[in-house]
């Protein structure tokens, strides 16, 4: 950060402190309004703390659209694949296989997200593949994050050996070798050489002269590398990270940034031990504490005192890394160890196309004009308040996520605009409270306080549920929809205050000023009396048969209900002749044969050897079946313009190699290509051959990538300089004696045939069936755990059980009904008349999964003001009773009917024009409001009657008198 970068920021601060007081006191006196002086300063600091992130873009030359970053579906980014490196696996007695592979993503997405707000992609590609996907990250963010994903994170304290404890270990480790590093005793290491870490400017970081230590310089593949012996303790006193509980920036004694960390309970017990069995002599000698992260020392302090759960690592660090150590440390050790550089890294464009961006963006901004236009026209001056509110809510928001560097995608926006159609809610609450006032005959003074007074109970308890849904699926849900939580989240935040509190200034100020007299609203009901309850049964039996039909339609689907992002599938990359730069076209000729339900991005690779830009596709579809999948590529493009990519395959058996053991001899085949590939290419090529040979004779084979040795002998890739992804003309093939010559021979025969036939693919992965179970299940828990987080609010603030189970079977009714209605309309589609309606094979994915919580909240909005305005109705009777019920519906009739309007204007205009990206996003959000509103009048008041009024038994006490029988 330059210093004019820092006087910038610093600028801004001060402006953000100051000018809020004297705007405020302004004001004040302006209006001759002074107790006001402070609100007015709150609203101000929270608009500028909001247009901070845009003014600083400005002032810094950028643009005001990178103030927020976009998600990969509008801004594209970039797609890196890296490999777990198995030998190093091995050697460390690590094995690769489902579990391990698990806790390897999770380690990873601690670390290049640790705050969730990114929508960031960490997913688990083939056996041993780990795909990241950056959003609209620029090259010094992408190398960031590669930064934290070779760091392994391993950290271990230890001691250097000294020559007044460890002389012996010190007299061995003199004799050792330059090629040795360990003192054993039999199999037992006892002491090791470790090298000491480099300084930014490459200096070392401890110099090789202290007198009570061993230290060497030796020759490691060309540079001079530190070592100091260093004590290995017993498997059972080694401190490891793994005792860390938290690890936080500090200072160290000359003020340089340093990291402080805490241990756990066993983690402070082995420490304490150590630095009290090592503590300072007392003829003044010390002992060094060696601290080592990724197997370098760092730092070698002195112990001056017994420690036992806190402590410091010092060195000669930036702020930079220190901060990406702390998250590191944080994130714990990668389970598994990853090769250095990805084997594939490429820029991919936005996945939704340029057509499906505009038609999205512009339903948001109808929609948004809309509710702004119907608010005016409905609610007149209250109204224009109304819409200055949601426009102040929007800078919140906006402001909120750029500072939070919170990602946004098109359902992130589609969200946006929902949780302002929502908070709209809160103003028609406010207002239809007012309006009763005024009836009563009150002032407009005491109309406008009241009717805040009288609404805002409801408004918290209605937006605390809602918040309790965007918390669940931030903390319990997957990485894809976190980002439309965090926007759900400071969403009903901002319009709480908006409407709340300065909405409630605005009113004040133009009240007080006298430039409002009165409040003039459109009223489309007046009094009614209807019999709500009468229709009870009806409606239940319509709810049921609803349920049952359409939980049928479902379960009959089965896996058709399912899109890429819960069933797996197949990931296959391939290329044009020519380069192709029309993604929609290439989308519009695979759907035509393979169905809506594919991903398709387009990947730019730079070929640093040519000094140009290769084109490629990635396809991800549902389909696991490869062989199917290249044939529907092959059809899709067959009378088009656009010619496939093909490759040639020439191959010949070389000179047999001894294998490992030297006992026997592996074979060795010579493969030539038509075009340069990377070793990555060719490997998914053969292991998809091999594995599909022995399929073939009902053979098993595991882990074929680790059996195949592949070595660039010709092409370009082979005078490539360090760094480049190289690629090659020819290889050299060599495998284990595990895969034998007769089927080694055949899986070459088999591929050479099918590229000289077929388009190639560069890339073959699968997705692992697993990896797809586990995130349908943390989708449905995060379901259930809201709708039970709910039951408990919900009983706490109306202090019967009664309301929340009432809430709970209305939500579960709302869920079931609309799940049903996504699939009898997708079953149906396909025809004229459900075109008409807009109806496609809707595939539930993580949007609309998003999409199923906020109706949770949203239903449960419109039960909430009635249940409010059943208890005021109720009062202190003991009882409630029938007319209760049917005359709190009737009184908040009118705000059910607007909340559900406003809400419905958003979404349905998001559904009938908002394009593919949103379409089933805002289908379950359209029905979900229609099926909420219904709910809400007869499914939940009719339950919490029954609740309420059924016959309580009295259980027999031993003290009651008993009937003798005759």
């Amino acid at each position: 950060m330059d210093g004019k970068t820092t006087t910038l920021i610093v600028l801004i601060l001060v402006a953000n402190l100051i000018v809020p007081l004297i705007v405020g006191n302004w004001l004040g006196r302006a209006f001759k309004l002074k107790d006001l002086s402070g609100r007015i300063s709150a609203v101000t600091l929270a608009i500028l703390l909001a247009i901070s992130p845009f003014v600083f873009q400005l002032a810094t030359g950028q643009s005001l659209l990178n103030a927020i970053p976009l998600g990969i579906d509008l801004a594209g980014g970039t797609n890196l694949v890296w490999q777990v490196d198995e030998k190093l696996a091995q050697d460390l007695n690590k094995t690769v296989d489902s579990r391990s592979m698990n806790e390897l993503i999770q380690a990873i997405k601690r670390r290049i997200n640790p705050s969730g707000a990114e929508e960031v992609t960490v997913r688990q590609v083939g056996q041993d593949r780990v795909e990241v996907i950056i959003p609209g990250a620029d090259a010094d963010e992408v190398e960031r994050k590669k930064r934290l994903m070779n760091d392994l994170g391993s950290l271990e304290f230890s001691l250097l050996a000294n020559t007044r404890d460890h002389n012996d270990l010190i007299a061995r480790g003199r004799q050792l070798t330059e090629n040795q590093t360990e003192v054993r005793d039999g199999t037992k290491v006892r002491a090791r050489f470790v090298k000491v870490a480099k300084t930014p400017d490459g200096t070392f970081k401890m110099a090789p002269d202290a007198p009570s230590t061993l230290s060497r310089t030796r020759n490691v593949e060309g540079a001079d590398v530190l070592e100091y012996l260093t004590v290995v303790p017993d498997d059972n006193k080694k401190i490891t990270g793994d005792y860390l509980t938290r690890a936080e920036i500090s200072t160290d004694d000359g003020d340089g940034p340093a990291v402080s960390f805490n241990f756990s309970t066993k983690g402070a017990y082995l420490f304490e031990s150590l630095t009290s069995q090592n503590r300072p002599k007392k003829d003044g000698f010390k002992s060094q504490l060696a601290i080592l992260l990724n197997d370098e020392i760092h730092s070698a302090p002195n112990i001056n005192a017994v420690i036992s759960n806190r402590g410091q690592i010092t060195g000669e660090f930036t702020i930079q890394e220190v901060n990406e150590l702390i998250g590191v440390l944080n994130a714990g050790a990668l389970e598994l160890p990853i090769k250095k550089d990805p084997i594939n890294e490429f820029t991919i464009s936005p996945t939704l196309g340029i057509d499906v961006q505009t038609k999205g963006k512009l339903a948001i901004a109808i929609s948004a004009i809309v509710v702004l236009i119907f608010m005016v026209f409905y609610y007149g001056t209250a109204g224009l308040i109304a819409d200055v509110c949601l426009v102040v809510n929007l800078i919140l928001v906006l402001g909120a996520m750029a500072l939070i560097n919170a990602t946004l995608s098109l359902p992130g926006l589609a969200g946006l605009v929902l949780t302002i159609g929502m908070s709209v809610d809160a103003n028609v609450l406010i207002f239809e409270r007012i309006r009763e006032e005024l009836a009563k005959g009150s002032s407009l003074r005491m109309a406008i306080n009241n009717g805040f007074a009288k609404a805002f109970s409801t408004i918290m308890d209605a937006n605390i549920t809602t918040l309790i849904t965007a918390v669940v699926l931030y903390y319990i849900g997957t990485d894809q929809v976190k980002g439309f939580a965090v926007t759900l989240f400071i969403g009903i935040v901002m319009g709480v205050f908006s409407a709340v509190y300065v909405g409630r200034l605005i009113f004040e100020i133009l009240e007080r000023k006298r430039v409002i007299k009165t409040l003039k609203m459109r009223s489309s009901f007046g009094k009614t009396n209807f019999d709500f309850l009468k229709l009870s049964g009806l409606c239940a039996t319509i709810s049921i048969a609803m349920i049952i039909l359409g939980l049928s339609v479902f379960f009959y689907r089965g896996q058709d209900n399912l899109d890429i992002d819960f069933t797996g599938g197949s990931m296959v990359t391939f290329k044009f002749e020519e380069d192709m730069n029309d993604i929609d076209a290439a989308r519009a000729a695979l759907q035509s044969k393979m169905g809506s339900n594919i991903s398709l991005e387009r990947l730019q690779v730079p070929n640093e050897v040519e000094g140009n830009e290769e084109i490629y596709f990635r396809l991800r579809t549902i389909n696991e079946n490869l062989d199917t999948v290249r044939d529907q590529v092959d059809e899709a493009f067959a009378g088009s313009q656009y010619k496939l990519k093909k490759v040639s395959l020439d191959f010949k058996a070389g000179e047999p190699k001894p294998a490992a053991e030297g006992e026997s001899t592996v074979p060795v085949y010579n493969l030539t290509f038509t075009d340069a590939l990377t070793t990555a290419n060719v490997t998914s090529l053969l292991t998809g051959a091999i594995e599909t040979q022995y399929e073939k004779s009902n053979q098993e084979i595991d882990r074929v990538t680790s059996l195949i040795t592949l070595t660039g002998t010709q092409g370009p890739g082979v005078d490539a300089a360090e760094g480049v992804s190289k690629k090659y003309t020819g290889f050299e093939l060599s495998t284990d004696p595990s895969i034998s010559p007769e089927s080694l021979t055949a899986a070459l025969a088999s591929l050479q045939t099918q590229m000289a036939e077929k388009p190639i693919f560069y890339e073959i992965n699968t997705f692992d069936a697993a990896v797809a179970g586990e995130t349908r299940s943390a989708a449905v828990f995060a379901m259930f755990a809201s709708i039970l987080a709910i039951i408990l609010y919900i009983w706490f603030r109306f202090e019967h059980l009664s309301y929340g189970v009432a809430a709970a079977v209305a939500l579960f009714h709302d869920v079931l009904v609309v799940l049903g209605l996504v699939a009898i309309c997708s079953m149906i589609s396909g025809n004229p008349i459900a075109d008409l309606f807009g109806f496609n094979d809707f595939k539930i994915n993580l949007a609309m999964i998003a999409a199923f919580l906020t109706l949770i909240g949203y239903s449960l909005n419109d039960t909430i003001v009635i249940f409010d305005r059943i208890r005021e109705v109720k009062g202190k009777s003991p009882q409630l009773t029938y007319d209760m019920i049917n005359s709190s519906v009737n009184q908040t009739l009118s705000r059910t009917i607007l909340t559900s309007f406003t809400t419905l204007i958003v979404v349905a205009i998001l559904y009938a024009i908002g394009g593919e990206g949103i379409h089933g996003f805002a289908f379950v959000l359209t029905a979900g409001v229609i099926v909420g509103t219904y709910s809400t009048i007869y499914v939940a008041n009719p339950i919490l009657l029954w609740f309420e009024t059924r016959p309580k038994r009295t259980p027999v006490t031993a003290t009651q008198p008993v009937k003798a029988k005759a």
